[in-house]
């Protein structure tokens, strides 16, 4: 990194795999935790995951490795082995944080429990994430974002339209993304709740309380016996001024004016629609509810009479919340996008660059510097002689296939 990162002197051990977890590290990687992941000697199994176009099946960088391993180092080792077990430890006792995604049947198989950890390392931060939780009967079932977010946390429940047969899909790590960011910000908690106690603290976030939390707004109706409803079309809908409208090139216009009385005049002057303000069925909130019906048609046959780009401007000077609904493609060179530098270049030695999102959050108006991720194992060598290790001993492990 060009400028010191809030992380700058945190080591992180990172024992983990796929997406969740190793996407935590990389945010802390980002703000300039050094990040050393542990790989079994076959490595990640991501790095074999065609999908997308972004994978294996890039033709070139795999994409999806790179954007939750950026800016790490990589150690390979067979914790199998006594002396591989060994090396962890000869690591973890130079770590400010140990991150997992190993489940808790896994960890106590290698003694790498919370309390056994926190007793031989009691500063250390014990991080974990999980399909399930760390309590309960399904604590050591594997889950992965698809079944432990979208499906048992009712997100795909939620957002499937009543009508449908079967649940719509997510889109590609959507909770696994998520729950990261929740890791990565439980990480800093307990690292500054350390600067004033001296001890660690152990971290648990899940992929089910994850999405539970995005759902909040339908659990607390559900909590209180009030109506939740899975998402559904255009029918009764209660207030015109937060839907979304067609244009005439069939693309869509999102309007979100919660303070509807405060918007509508201006809104109808705009549209060269003044007359609507003054409309009696559609003068204030009350009477836009109760002629729900009526506005929004009148509102549908507006829109359909300009395309989208139309409507950008004629919208352009309306002090409101209002948005295009735009495709992957056009978010990707959306001026705002671009101008606050929300997608970064990573440069490789002799090698492609390429693009990846950056993470959402900044410093002093700047995002991360994003760096490759390793290769498999790139760094094994050289961590270990960091630990005091010397070529003997290195020479040692690897005809004793601990690392390759």
């Amino acid at each position: 990194m060009t400028a010191a990162g809030a992380f700058d002197g945190v080591r992180v051990i990172e024992l983990a795999q796929w997406v969740f977890v190793p996407v935590a590290g990389a945010l802390l990687a980002d703000w300039g935790a050094d990040v050393i992941r542990i790989e079994r000697l076959d490595g990640d199994p991501y790095r074999g995951l065609a999908t997308q176009g972004i994978g294996t099946d890039s033709g070139g960088v795999n994409l999806s490795m790179a954007l939750a391993n950026r800016g790490k180092r990589s150690v390979a080792l067979d914790l199998r082995k006594p002396r591989g077990l060994e090396a962890l430890h000869d690591l973890l006792a130079t770590a400010d944080v140990l991150l997992t995604s190993l489940r808790p049947g896994a960890l106590e198989r290698l003694r790498l429990g919370a309390d056994a950890v926190r007793e031989r390392y009691p500063k250390l931060i014990y991080a974990r994430g999980n399909g399930f939780g760390v309590n309960g009967p399904d604590a050591d079932q594997p889950g992965y974002d698809s079944s432990a977010f979208w499906a048992r946390g009712g997100v795909g429940h939620m957002l499937t339209p009543a009508e449908r047969d079967y649940p719509i899909s997510q889109r590609g790590a959507m909770g696994d993304r998520n729950g990261a960011m929740a890791l990565a910000f439980g990480i800093a908690g307990a690292l500054l709740k350390r600067t004033r106690t001296g001890e660690g603290s152990v971290v648990d976030v899940s992929l089910l309380a994850t999405a539970m939390w995005m759902l909040s707004s339908d659990l607390l109706a559900a909590l209180n016996g009030g109506e939740v409803k899975p998402a559904s079309g255009r029918t009764a809908l209660m207030s015109p001024l937060t839907a979304t409208y067609r244009t005439k090139d069939d693309r869509h216009v999102q309007l979100m004016f919660l303070q509807g009385d405060r918007y509508w005049p201006e809104f109808c002057r705009t549209i060269d629609r003044a007359d609507l303000a003054e409309d009696g069925r559609f003068v204030d909130m009350a009477a836009r509810r109760t002629n729900a019906a009526a506005c929004v048609a009148e509102l549908d046959a507006i829109f359909a009479e300009h395309t989208l780009d139309e409507w950008k401007g004629i919208l352009a000077t309306l002090d409101a919340p209002w948005s295009p609904i735009q495709s992957i493609g056009e978010l990707v060179d959306d001026p705002q996008v671009i101008a606050n530098g929300y997608i970064g270049d990573v440069h490789i030695d002799d090698g492609p660059s390429y693009r990846l999102p950056t993470v959402p959050v900044q410093f002093d108006g700047q995002p991360p510097a994003l760096r490759r991720a390793p290769e498999h194992g790139e760094h094994t060598e050289a961590i270990l002689t960091e630990v005091g290790y010397d070529w003997d001993r290195i020479g040692e492990l690897a005809d004793e296939g601990v690392i390759p």
